[in-house]
């Protein structure tokens, strides 16, 4: 039987998982790992009955990154083919209409690191590391270092990527890398948790959210409140957020149309 690299379910909550499934490779972010990736995201992205998306992996590692096996004795064009892949499944998850959490039980380095930091939440294990190891082999972590200098504090992303030195949990957490941490064995019942409660509301109002932020967070402030308005004006006319105000006026629960 062929490896699966990721592994997909979907619970009556609407949640759904993609789990990394190559443990003896470090959850390497490989070719096939890529491209099934990008496959299962473009399902999840017109499947009405996802409302959320958990990533995590199997095993000690969260993910090594990219197969360096790849990245060596090979021509120019198969190098821009494993970062253009890798690009795809960055933008795919920043631009998914669900939100992605990442649960980080081990190691994430390099690629894995970015993967991290390109979530929408991410809730790791106290006992987690974070590395973007790069400038270690010669090769520096700059397509990594797009997605952590978006998420953390520009002196520690460079930080991170000139010494290639790991980061803790509660470092990651502090410098904004993270989201929360969580004892080892409460970290998938935390996650669960988290993914439930998004999960209970609408989904139209998610997606319209989740695209508005990473558009208003690139625009300067006039722009971005101008534009932020007008989405929230939007918003208001959509019938989940006239149901939502409904029922919060005549404190029942609201019944979302999506």
């Amino acid at each position: 039987m062929p490896h699966t690299p990721v592994l997909y379910s979907l619970n009556s909550d609407g949640v759904a998982t993609l789990t990394l499934n190559n443990p003896e490779r470090r959850n390497a972010l490989s070719s096939p790992t890529l491209e099934a990736l990008e496959h299962l995201l473009e399902q999840i992205s017109q499947d009405s009955e996802v409302r959320v998306v958990v990533l995590r992996s199997e095993g000690p590692v969260f993910s090594s990154g990219h197969d360096l096996n790849e990245l060596v004795n090979g021509e120019e064009a198969e190098y821009t083919a494993v970062f253009e892949a890798c690009t795809r499944v960055m933008e795919a998850i920043r631009l998914l209409p669900k939100p992605v959490i990442a649960q980080v039980q081990g190691l994430a380095t390099a690629a894995g690191c970015q993967l991290v930091a390109t979530c929408d939440i991410a809730v790791a294990a106290d006992n987690a590391a974070f590395a973007t190891p790069g400038v270690q082999i010669g090769l520096f972590c700059t397509t990594p270092g797009v997605a952590v200098a978006r998420s953390v504090m520009p002196k520690k992303a460079m930080e991170m990527l000139l010494t290639g030195r790991p980061i803790s949990a509660q470092e990651a957490l502090e410098f904004g890398l993270i989201s929360r941490i969580a004892p080892p064995d409460e970290l998938e019942e935390q996650v669960t948790e988290l993914a439930r409660q998004i999960a209970s509301v609408s989904s139209h109002t998610l997606a319209l959210g989740k695209a508005a932020f990473y558009q208003q967070i690139e625009m300067d402030r006039p722009s971005a409140y101008q534009f932020a308005s007008k989405v929230m004006v939007d918003n208001l006319l959509a019938d989940d957020a006239k149901e939502g105000i409904s029922a919060f006026l005549e404190k029942r629960q609201p019944v979302w149309t999506t």
